[in-house]
């Protein structure tokens, strides 16, 4: 779906456009960073906090260096569990006659359009940055932020290595798909509270 999206926003100068390299992120700024999302989300969105909250905790895992037990077990055992049976429980309900209806095509549908719009978003925001920045933007790197981790950000880099082959922009293009990721987290978890209940 992004691709073409991509390559008729952009030309191949901007495809081309060479970021500098980010500097290192300190284990500090990282454990401060989920616990001002947790709290921020609780504060303002308190729908969402459970959702957000558990994202959070595992970042906290990983980076606070003294659960690295219990962080492995959570990026391994863990989340490999906890997907089998998603994917069971979610497979056994989609029965034929449910799964096959109009209904279903429309959401199909309404979810292509709406990763569309937020591609082509990305993309034009970002050459909306480029007017008013010192620095140069790669726009590849808007269309990346949509929570298709880490597949958006993986074709923004192709996309950049197609115009440059020297360019590299995989890990800045990590930062909108993340931010993606929290985005889609939060309205979700404010959804879920307002129309499932």
């Amino acid at each position: 779906i992004q691709p073409p999206i991509m390559r008729a926003l952009t030309t191949k100068k901007e495809r081309a456009i060479r970021m500098r390299s980010l500097r290192p992120v300190s284990t500090t700024e990282k454990l401060i960073f989920a616990l001002v999302v947790t709290v921020l989300v609780i504060l303002l969105v308190p729908a969402a906090s459970a959702l957000i909250g558990m994202l959070m905790l595992g970042n906290f895992l990983r980076e606070c260096g003294v659960t690295e037990r219990l962080s492995k077990a959570a990026q391994n055992e863990i989340i490999n569990v906890v997907t089998i049976f998603l994917g069971t429980s979610v497979g056994i309900t989609m029965t034929g006659e449910r799964f096959l209806q109009l209904e279903t095509l429309k959401i199909l549908a309404l979810g292509i359009v709406a990763f569309s719009i937020s591609t082509a978003s990305g993309l034009l925001m970002a050459k909306l940055m480029n007017l008013v920045s010192k620095e140069k933007i790669n726009p590849l790197i808007g269309s990346a932020g949509v929570s298709a981790v880490p597949m958006a950000a993986r074709v923004s880099q192709v996309e950049g290595q197609k115009a440059d082959p020297g360019n590299f922009l995989l890990m800045h293009a990590m930062g909108p798909n993340v931010a993606g990721v929290i985005g889609t987290a939060i309205v979700a978890g404010y959804f879920i509270a307002r129309l499932g209940g």
